[in-house]
């Protein structure tokens, strides 16, 4: 979903970058979903790999060296936790970033895409209610994400000399200004 409303952002993008962190144990699977997504956008996939701040750096400065263009951001806590280098790494070489979560577009990413936290932790919340009550975890059903959320920064849009689109303004959940 996050790459297709990328293209909605950047209707003319013919390839995408995203960051992985390689010290997840998840990092090639995640690779490897975004190669068949890619495939199936006919776009090229350039893929960057970052465990450490310094790394960040040097996956920006080869983003750029290589034509950078718009740039994904795995779910990853790393990734969280930089938000803020990483949302200045992109102003700075002025890479369209889309996140998996709210917080990142609130430091300076373009956009986000991504289960609603507020809706996760309330089912945590039910959750633990059970359990209390006296429910085995065990017999509890996994539950999966149900509402997600489109954040888009128009501050960050426009430094980037992007026009976004009515109908995603008109589907964001959020539009920061």
């Amino acid at each position: 979903k996050r790459v297709g409303l990328m293209l909605d952002l950047i209707p003319k993008t013919k390839a995408i970058a995203m960051l992985v962190n390689p010290n997840q144990p998840i990092a090639n699977w995640q690779v490897e979903e975004m190669n068949e997504v890619a495939r199936s956008f006919r776009l090229t996939l350039q893929v960057l790999k970052a465990g450490t701040e310094q790394e960040l750096d040097f996956a920006f400065a080869t983003l750029v060296r290589q034509g950078g263009g718009p740039l994904l951001i795995a779910n990853d806590p790393f990734f969280v936790n930089r938000r803020q280098q990483i949302a200045g790494l992109a102003a700075q070489h002025a890479i369209p970033v889309m996140f998996g979560e709210r917080d990142s577009v609130v430091a300076g990413g373009l956009a986000s895409y991504g289960a609603s936290l507020r809706d996760s932790m309330r089912e945590v919340g039910v959750y633990v209610g059970r359990i209390l009550k006296g429910e085995k975890p065990a017999d509890l059903p996994v539950l999966q994400p149900t509402k997600f959320e489109l954040v888009i920064n128009l501050k960050t849009a426009k430094a980037l000399g992007l026009q976004i689109p009515d109908r995603l303004l008109a589907l964001a959940d959020e539009v920061i200004e």
